[in-house]
């Protein structure tokens, strides 16, 4: 179903789309001059790509289910030391 609503720009160039959208991200396309496409939707930072490549992701996860299966625990130091430092 589309709905087709009219809007005026204001005298900065903004257009208000309504509360409901207030701080969410969108992306306006101008296929041609005076047509706007206007997407909500997450937008990916550029220097946030690179964490959704496959291998990156993939290994991600496989760190995710790691953490979820691993709970933390509490460390005894002394225990530590004498396992790093060994009888010395």
């Amino acid at each position: 179903m589309s709905r087709q609503q009219m809007r005026i720009v204001d005298s900065s160039g903004q257009i208000t789309l309504g509360q409901q959208y207030a701080w969410h991200q969108v992306t306006v396309e101008e296929p041609e001059p005076g047509v706007w496409i206007i997407k909500l939707g997450d937008l990916i930072p550029e220097n946030e790509r690179w964490l959704h490549e496959p291998e990156v992701r993939a290994e991600l996860d496989r760190a995710l289910a790691w953490a979820a299966a691993n709970p933390p625990q509490e460390t005894d130091l002394e225990e530590l030391e004498k396992k790093i430092l060994g009888d010395r």
